[in-house]
């Protein structure tokens, strides 16, 4: 167990993959409203080979549209939470449900009250909301008028949506995190920055543009809520892996290393220390990159700096530049498969050793406190007509939860909290499908978003459970 008294355990989501409902309650339509399900989900979006202003419902479903109904068994699905024992749930808003286009002078009341009912719900319940404020979920609006976060205008339009979340929510939420695996704007970029790349010349620099201009966003963010109430705390997010060179050849080595730093350490670089890196800064100037900063932009970071780090967990990767293989990846990581692990049935590397060394990696680091935030198995779930015996899914889990004890326990690593990714089965973000499930409660919706949405808790509800009650693994 975790030898530590307030450990937060819960499950998470996110707006976009949870609530559909997209044209209900006043919501405006987000960019993931036009992106298709389907295998073929990430290169279109990698790509931009998607037309923000049609959608194709004749050749592609929109799975997002419908998702799990989330919108509608909120209340049903926090009952469900409190069963199982939550203390923390990580959610998102849908920015368009409080904004319908992000340039409205005024928000959308039936969102904002629409929100604090959920809240007061898991107050209620005594579950603390942790609150993701971008989470893969931007107004097409802004995508269409502004090239999303390309343009210097989207942090103002974003600060408006904090400043109303803040002051609307205050006491009813504290824990925030301003944006979803930051990082992952490298290989879905109209999904986390909602900017259509094939506009500019240098794709990669434009992409480091968007990212700046989140960062002071974030920033900003933090001093707002501060502002607001200093007892807020805000976090950074990112997506992690464990990356190992594929052998000792200073070659591999070498470039794990680099991969490492501008993937892994990054955007935590400088939300934690409150500066671009010099690694970062030299590959600017190497590249040829003019990434523009306005004035007080150096001021800005260096004030507002986050109060702890929250990430993403699900497989590792390995590095050989040397060498010809096949590729394997998992959440946007990808390298060469490592002999000495299995995958998933999507190809994503399952290691939870690769945890703990993550775990310790960021904590030295930052010296801060850390809460994983997303992990998982994506698996196909055989129901049968009552429940899922998901025992690959526990397996999965127990063996992460035993290396997070571990860093914990022994190597004492300050972690805070736990919510697997979904703690309901979603829509993937990745392929936008429902075949590949998470949860521990399963949702009768398929892929082509035919069913009852019924809710059925799984085997592993069951554990999780007695995890929880336990404060860990017995």
């Amino acid at each position: 167990m975790i030898n530590k008294k307030g450990f937060l355990w819960g499950g998470a989501t996110a707006a976009n993959q949870y609530e559909g409902s997209y044209n209900q309650g006043g919501r405006g339509e987000s960019v993931i409203d036009y992106i298709p399900g389907g295998k073929q989900r990430m290169m279109l979006s990698f790509e931009n080979k998607i037309d923000i202003y049609s959608r194709d419902e004749k050749q592609y479903v929109y799975p997002n549209h419908r998702a799990v109904e989330g919108y509608d068994y909120y209340f049903k699905d926090i009952d469900l939470m409190a069963e199982m024992g939550f203390n923390v749930y990580r959610m998102s808003i849908s920015w368009s449900r409080i904004y319908p286009t992000g340039f409205e002078e005024q928000p959308n009341q039936e969102g904002v009250q629409y929100y604090r009912k959920v809240f007061e719900y898991l107050r209620e319940k005594q579950i603390e909301p942790l609150v993701t404020i971008a989470h893969f979920d931007i107004p097409i609006e802004i995508a269409r008028t502004n090239d999303g976060w390309h343009n210097r205008n989207t942090v103002d339009l974003y600060a408006k949506l904090c400043e109303t979340l803040f002051t609307e929510y205050d006491g009813l939420v504290k824990l925030w995190i301003p944006f979803n695996e930051m990082n992952a704007c490298m290989f879905l970029p109209l999904m986390t920055v909602g900017t259509d790349l094939t506009k500019f010349d240098n794709r990669d620099e434009a992409l480091y543009q968007c990212l700046h201009h989140q960062l002071v966003a974030n920033a900003m963010a933090v001093k707002i809520a501060k502002e607001i109430n200093p007892e807020n705390k805000l976090a950074t997010m990112t997506i992690a892996g464990a990356n190992y060179a594929y052998d000792c050849n200073p070659v591999n080595v070498l470039a794990k290393t680099i991969d490492a730093r501008m993937f892994n350490y990054f955007c935590g670089d400088v939300q934690h220390r409150g500066f671009y890196p010099n690694y970062a800064l030299s590959m600017f100037k190497h590249n040829g990159y003019n990434i523009i900063m306005e004035d007080g932009d150096v001021e800005l970071l260096a004030n507002n700096t986050v109060d702890f780090h929250t990430f993403s967990y699900y497989s590792s990767m390995v590095t050989d530049v040397v060498n010809e293989h096949e590729t394997s990846g998992g959440n946007m990581i990808h390298g060469v498969p490592n002999p000495h692990l299995k995958a998933s049935e999507w190809g994503w590397t399952i290691d939870p050793i690769g945890l703990r060394i993550v775990l310790n990696e960021l904590y030295d680091r930052w010296n801060t406190q850390l809460m994983i935030v997303e992990n998982g198995l994506g698996a196909i779930d055989e129901f049968d007509g009552t429940t899922v015996n998901d025992d690959y899914r526990i397996d999965y889990l127990e063996k992460h939860i035993e290396q997070m004890e571990i860093a914990v326990n022994i190597d004492g690593v300050d972690l805070i909290g736990y919510t697997p990714w979904g703690w309901i089965d979603l829509v993937s973000a990745s392929t936008g499908e429902m075949s590949k499930r998470y949860g521990f409660v399963y949702v009768d919706i398929d892929d082509q978003g035919n069913g009852t949405a019924n809710r059925y808790p799984k085997a592993s509800f069951y554990w999780y459970k007695e995890v929880i009650s336990n404060n860990g693994l017995k």
